[in-house]
Parts: C-alpha cells; sequence; structure tokens
C-alpha cells in the first residue's frame, strides 16, 4: 500500500484546463452582497479576521481547497496533491471600494478579479472580502477554477461556506490539518502504468453495469449512438459571424439584473412553459434587440446557445468535480413574435430531451479518459465549437443564508468565456429572487449594459402577452422519468 494518497482529476475535469490559454480563464466566479450587521468592525468596515477565521474553521470540510495539482510525467495527466505550503492569507484576501461605494464600482472590481489567473503552482481558489459598500453593505467575490465545481457543486460550497441559521455567529477553532504525502514524480509514473493495465477490466465491469441498469439493451445503444452522432452533427458547421464572437482580449466587463423569483413562475405558468424555456425565449428577444442596435439583421443568423445539463446523480450530489453535458439550442432570432420564440425553443428542447442528446457529451468525456492528452486536447476543444454563446440557469437554496449572523442578500453568477464566444450568461436563484449575471469581453461588447436593457425589456414583453391570457404555445406531452428517458436537471459551468 502506497504512503502517500492523490486524486486523478475526471476528462471533464482536466478539460477545463485544456480550454485555458492566456486571457482566456476557465474559472467560475460569482458576487455576493451581505448586510454588514454582525461583522460591522469597531473602527468602521467589515471584520476581515473573524471571515478569515471561519473559513479556515470549516476548510476541512471542502478538502479540494487545500490541493493543488501536479502532472504525471510522460502521461502529461494532472492529480490532485494536497499541499504541504498552505497559505490560507494568499487565498483569502480583503480590499475596499473607494468611496462611494456603488454597486458599479463593485461590478468593475469583479470584472478585473475574473480576468486575472490563478497560479497553477497553489489550489486553485480565491475570496476577496470587499468592504466599503454602500448602505452598510459588504461583499464576497469568490473565484473558483472550473476544473474544481460546476454549478450544482457551487451551490453546495456555499452552504458550507454560509449558514441558514442567523444565530450562528461563533467561529469553531479549526481540526489541524496533517497534508498528506505528496507522491514523486517516480511514484505518480508507476501508478500510472498500473492504471492504464488496469483499464480493460474496469471497461468490462462499466459494460456490466450498463447492461444490468439497460432495460432493453440494444434500444439503449441505439440510443446513445444516435446521441453522439447528433452532437457532432450539430457541431460540425460553424455558428454564424456576430459582434460577440471572434478574437477575446483579456479584459472583462460585468453586471448583472435580479428579478423576483414569484414573477418568473407566474409568466411560466401563464405561458404553461419551463422556467428554462421562459429564460431562453428572453435571451431571444434581448439578443434579437441587441443585434438591431448593433446594425445586424439577426434574421440572418444561425445563432446557438450552449446550455449546461446536469447530470449528477443524488449519490453525486455534494462532491465536487464537474457532472454536467450540454445542449447546443438555436435561438429563433429571426422570429419577431415572443410566443413563436417560445414555441420554436420549446419544440427544440423537448427535441434534445427525448433524444437524450446530452448523453452525447457524457459519453465523449467517458472515451477521453483513456485518450492521450493530445487527442484529449483537440476532443474537448471540438466540444465547445458551433456556438455564439453560454446560458447557464443553476438553482439555489431558497432561504436565507448568513456568513456569522450577517445576511446574504444577493448573489450574482460569473460564467467563463469559451474561446471566440465574447458573452456569457448565467443565472441562480436564491431566496425568492433569480440573480442574473452577465460576463463578457470588453472588446466584444462594449455596451454591456445595453444589452443588460435589452434582457429586461425582453422579459416584460413576454410577461406583458403572458399575462394578458394570449393565445399559449402548444406543447407536447412530457417524457416520463426512468432509465430510458432520464429527467435532464439544468446545471451551469
Amino acid at each position: 500500500m502506497s504512503s502517500y494518497t492523490y486524486d486523478r482529476l475526471s476528462a471533464q475535469d482536466h478539460s477545463f484546463l485544456v480550454f485555458e490559454e492566456p486571457g482566456l480563464y476557465m474559472h467560475v466566479s460569482g458576487t455576493q452582497i451581505f448586510e454588514l450587521g454582525p461583522l460591522e468592525a469597531r473602527g468602521g468596515g467589515v471584520d476581515y479576521e473573524r471571515v478569515r477565521d471561519f473559513i479556515e474553521s470549516v476548510l476541512h470540510r471542502i478538502p479540494r481547497y487545500r490541493q493543488k495539482l501536479a502532472w504525471i510525467p510522460i502521461e502529461d495527466r494532472p492529480v490532485w496533491v494536497d499541499d504541504a505550503d498552505f497559505d490560507l492569507g494568499y487565498h483569502v484576501r480583503h480590499t475596499s471600494l473607494p468611496q462611494p461605494g456603488t454597486e458599479a464600482q463593485l461590478r468593475k472590481l469583479a470584472a478585473r478579479v475574473m480576468a486575472q489567473h490563478l497560479d497553477r503552482e497553489r489550489p486553485l481558489w480565491e475570496i476577496w472580502v470587499v468592504e466599503g459598500l454602500e448602505n452598510d453593505r459588504f461583499a464576497m467575490i469568490s473565484k473558483v477554477h472550473h476544473c474544481m465545481i460546476d454549478g450544482s457543486s457551487g451551490v453546495d460550497v456555499s452552504m458550507i461556506l454560509q449558514s441558514p441559521d442567523p444565530d450562528a455567529t461563533e467561529v469553531e477553532a479549526p481540526p489541524p490539518f496533517v497534508p498528506r504525502p505528496t507522491p514523486t514524480s517516480r511514484d505518480l509514473l508507476t501508478d500510472a502504468v498500473w492504471h492504464r493495465l488496469g483499464a480493460p477490466f474496469r471497461a468490462l465491469r462499466g459494460w456490466q453495469s450498463f447492461r444490468d441498469e439497460a432495460e432493453d439493451l440494444g434500444d439503449e445503444i441505439r440510443v446513445r449512438a444516435k446521441a453522439i452522432a447528433d452532437m457532432y452533427s450539430s457541431q460540425m458547421s460553424a455558428a454564424s459571424d456576430t459582434p460577440i464572437n471572434g478574437d477575446i482580449g483579456p479584459h472583462r466587463v460585468f453586471d448583472w439584473w435580479t428579478i423576483p423569483l414569484d414573477r418568473v413562475k407566474e409568466v411560466r405558468r401563464a405561458l404553461d412553459c419551463t422556467v428554462n424555456d421562459l429564460v431562453l425565449t428572453v435571451v431571444t428577444g434581448a439578443f434579437r434587440d441587441y443585434f438591431l442596435h448593433r446594425r445586424v439583421d439577426p434574421g440572418r443568423l444561425d445563432f446557438r446557445v450552449q446550455t449546461p445539463v446536469s447530470m449528477r446523480s443524488e449519490e453525486e450530489k455534494g462532491k465536487l468535480g464537474n457532472c454536467i453535458s450540454a445542449w447546443v439550442v438555436p435561438l429563433p432570432l429571426g422570429e419577431e413574435d415572443p410566443l413563436r420564440q417560445l414555441a420554436e425553443i420549446h419544440e427544440t428542447t423537448q427535441s434534445l430531451k427525448e433524444s437524450r442528446q446530452a448523453l452525447g457529451v457524457e459519453m465523449m468525456m467517458s472515451v477521453m479518459e483513456g485518450l492521450p492528452p493530445a487527442l484529449l486536447t483537440l476532443a474537448a476543444r471540438g466540444a465547445s465549437t458551433g456556438v455564439n454563446s453560454i446560458v447557464t440557469n443553476v438553482p439555489g437554496p431558497q432561504f436565507p443564508l448568513y456568513l456569522l449572523g450577517a445576511k446574504l442578500l444577493n448573489m450574482y453568477p460569473q460564467v467563463p468565456l469559451l474561446k471566440n464566444v465574447g458573452l456569457g450568461i448565467a443565472l441562480l436563484s436564491y431566496n425568492g429572487n433569480m440573480g442574473w449575471g452577465f460576463n463578457a469581453d470588453l472588446g466584444r461588447v462594449p455596451d454591456l449594459r445595453d444589452f443588460v436593457a435589452y434582457v429586461e425589456s425582453s422579459f416584460e414583453r413576454v410577461a406583458k402577452i403572458a399575462l394578458q391570457d394570449a393565445p399559449k404555445p402548444r406543447t407536447k406531452a412530457k417524457p416520463q422519468a426512468g432509465t430510458k428517458a432520464k429527467d435532464e436537471r439544468r446545471a451551469g459551468a
């Protein structure tokens, strides 16, 4: 038995390291705004030391936060090893907004934090504690590399770093951190050889498990083969060139919008559709208006968005790492009527559900587990082509959270941009509100504030039609949940 311990990254986790290049970093970020409350320091501002001590006290519940990357020689694959030189002060940082401490200034700070890379020689996360926000508030900007979390696991981390109990104000003494011995390069290479020798046996066990779980083996094989074919056919042709697509620079701009979740559900019920179909309809109207604003004819565009889909099972909840697939959804920008937009989007998403196209990415990632790094790089980058934007929607807790008694007011997510994709949209619902976060390349989308205004007006346009009892789009019956028609739940990248 080896005296050291390490964890291999899955092919999907590794792919987010592959995507990364200078000026295009694959970390997920989020800005949280709190009431200052009991965390107000004696001389003003926020009691940073208490916040830092609290984070230290719960790190044992997030072991990955004290691990860093190591690389297997020759094979050039990453693994997680304990960081014997872990320095909490490097990861939990303290800063302040200049007067007057507006949300606009906070958005600019969040954009700058998002644009900076994470040091791969250290654990891949940071938390910035930001004081000086007007109206007796402060903020925390968190940044975690996508190779560590997806949208669902990011919410799980938030539930560790905050509490639903407003009276949970005590900071407990942390258990001692005893890092596990770090394997040498020779150790990693030896283990990699044994891992490859065991690949046929793991494949056989996986096939036996798949065969036992499938209700109809032949039908399941046909469905999965079609899923892969559909995935590749959707990515073989390039999406239209638009002002938001092309070379991405190193600078970011960030904005947000908040809407009551009850308002969203009211419109959803009136239209008899899913929240995700409603979101895509709103986004369709916003992009249509925005491109008209940029003097581009939306009717001539083949415009596609990537929408992550969670493949996380009940047993996998609470674990870090990625367990996601994705749909590629064409948006009907040439259609002016929101009801017709919704009908087309619903038809598309229903077809994607029934064809189980999300299995294509999941199966591709399973195959990539055994690929050499060079082929993994090509396959991973190929999986991100053929889209114009990203739209991800993650459900969060519908009850208030507190940090040492300070109430969390709002959360705004930032999704990383893909190569040639200059605008990404992330949604996160929390405590009765839906927070929209818009992350963009400054060169591609210098007028992001205008785009956010178009999102707001698009929602109001859809809501006005829906709540006036306008004719509703006809919908198909939903598929039954089960092994053959597994429910696909949306989540973020």
